[in-house]
């Protein structure tokens, strides 16, 4: 494997997520599946199942915030440095239902030092927004790929 300092920014991107993915067992357990990855952004996308739905027959916004959460986290975590939530906030503007396919695509808003900001966007299969993420993140000690 290529030292971080040979590598792409994209490369670097690319093999963070790796290194992050598998060990992520609560992505892989909810069947979430990685769409892209780049510096600063990341899109995850999730089915709603029948064990993800609330009382109200809906998509449970803890399932929603999970999904959004993990990409947050894989696209603060682009840069090979170890990188960890520091505070997050949702909005729900619509209801997911069972079946639903969700997406987050997770952006860089801001990144200075060791801190980060990051808006996610969810949306279900159809493009309809379902929920608004804002993130930030906070670099510590560590690395994915050796220096």
């Amino acid at each position: 494997m290529k030292r971080a300092s040979e590598m792409t920014p994209q490369e670097l991107a690319e093999a963070s997520a790796a290194a992050m993915w598998a060990e992520d067992r609560a992505s892989q357990r909810l069947g979430m599946k990685i769409e892209h990855i780049a510096p600063g952004e990341a899109t995850l996308s999730m089915a709603i199942t029948e064990a993800m739905t609330n009382g109200h027959e809906n998509g449970h916004g803890g399932y929603i915030f999970t999904l959004a959460d993990s990409a947050f986290a894989f696209a603060c975590n682009t840069y090979n440095a170890v990188t960890v939530g520091q505070q997050a906030s949702i909005n729900y503007v619509a209801p997911a239902r069972l079946g639903d396919r969700l997406t987050a695509t997770a952006r860089e808003a801001s990144r200075s030092g060791r801190s980060g900001v990051y808006d996610v966007n969810i949306t279900n299969q159809d493009g309809r927004p379902v929920a608004h993420f804002r993130g930030l993140s906070r670099a510590v000690k560590g690395s994915y790929v050796p220096e």
